[in-house]
């Protein structure tokens, strides 16, 4: 599998004024013309306003598929460009159904993996003024999700991203959002999707609950 790398997107924490109060989100993301570093969370050039629910080495890097554009602009009707769901990765090639929890992408020298689905909140629904739109990324299993890097390196719009070690497991990333947020009682689904090393933690604490 190889993943076209459409654009790279950062954001610094702005106001968004949606139903009647301010939120400071960086949800607001511009693309990026020059090479940029991957090394460390969050990314060079990139903030995060909630440090709590946003950042960290397993949550490092926002994937989204520009291929899911065309729906959403429909949906919107209004044109989108990347980075329009918050993502920092606007990748092109394949979808929810073809990534796998654990995956390890190469990019140039640089190593990342798979670590969890997106979980939309409202200050994406705030981005788009569109309160029903957590409801639906998670009815159309548009999510995207989040890569980890677990090796160095730098990237820049139009590199690619080479699947190098597809997860056994096999546990994709719409198999992981069915587990956590519908099938809830799938016991076998919830045991193998914990027993991926790779799930961020976060999950691993609020899935692990289950088993109580």
């Amino acid at each position: 599998m190889r993943l076209e790398l459409v654009s790279i997107n950062v954001g610094k924490p702005t106001v968004i004024r949606y139903g009647g109060r301010e939120i400071v989100s960086a949800i607001i993301k511009h693309p990026v013309n020059s090479r940029v570093a991957l090394a460390s969370e969050p990314l060079q050039g990139d903030e995060q306003a909630d440090r709590v629910h946003h950042g960290g080495a397993d949550k490092a890097i926002c994937a989204y598929f520009i291929d899911h554009y065309p729906h959403w602009e429909k949906t919107f009707g209004k044109p989108l460009h990347p980075g329009a769901f918050g993502e920092n990765f606007t990748l092109r090639g394949a979808n929810e159904n073809d990534i796998r929890i654990g995956d390890v992408f190469r990019l140039g020298e640089a190593k990342l993996q798979v670590t969890q689905p997106r979980v939309p909140c409202y200050k994406l629904a705030a981005r788009h003024e569109r309160s029903s739109l957590e409801a639906e990324v998670l009815d159309t299993g548009y999510t995207g999700f989040y890569f980890a890097i677990i090796a160095p390196g730098s990237a820049a719009a139009g590199d690619r991203l080479v699947l190098e070690t597809p997860h056994p497991a096999g546990v994709t990333v719409t198999e992981a959002n069915r587990i956590m947020h519908k099938d809830k009682t799938d016991a076998a689904g919830l045991k193998r999707l914990l027993g991926v090393e790779a799930l961020a933690e976060s999950w691993r604490q609020q899935l692990s609950k289950r088993l109580l």
